[in-house]
């Protein structure tokens, strides 16, 4: 199901059939740096972890990180959308692009038009965002959008402090 557009892509649900994308995203060495290495290694590793963090979110909470399509071709770029997780008081923004896609700007027009769903669709007043210590793309995206750092914290789930991030909107 399609959730937003912006001038280049096309923000979707994922579906069981984009697991071959899943695989090659979180096995991608900035994912394993900056997010996490969620131990998916297999085409059906990667199935069992889109249904418990992607689709399980679409079902229960009516949003969730959404596949970015560019609208040209069709190509999977990398996924953006909105989430809640339980260490955070607060919905957050979250992204990640496949390497080859980095520095085209995919990042920054998906969280823009994620920001504006959250305010305009989901009425939600404030957003949250988390980024690893050491991810000063990440930041610099963030400011871009105005979001404000909120300082570090330990979450649970992450083995190093995250730098947490808030706009109100």
């Amino acid at each position: 199901m399609q959730i937003l557009r912006t001038a280049r892509l096309s923000l979707r649900e994922f579906t069981p059939l984009d697991a071959p994308f899943l695989l090659r995203l979180v096995n991608e060495p900035g994912w394993i740096h900056n997010i996490n290495d969620p131990g998916v290694r297999t085409l059906d590793d990667a199935l069992t972890w889109a249904a418990g963090r992607l689709f399980k979110a679409y079902r229960e909470l009516g949003h969730g990180f959404w596949a970015m399509q560019r609208q040209q071709d069709g190509v999977l770029v990398g996924m953006c959308g909105l989430f809640k997780r339980a260490a955070l008081p607060e919905p957050d923004l979250g992204y990640a692009l496949l390497a080859e896609h980095e520095g085209q700007g995919y990042a920054l027009e998906a969280a823009r038009g994620c920001v504006a769903h959250a305010r305009d669709v989901l009425g939600w007043p404030t957003l949250m965002a988390i980024t690893a210590v050491d991810n000063p793309r990440s930041v610099a995206l963030l400011g871009k959008l105005r979001f404000v750092e909120q300082g570090q914290e330990q979450l649970e789930g992450y083995n190093e402090p995250s730098r947490v991030f808030r706009l109100v909107l």
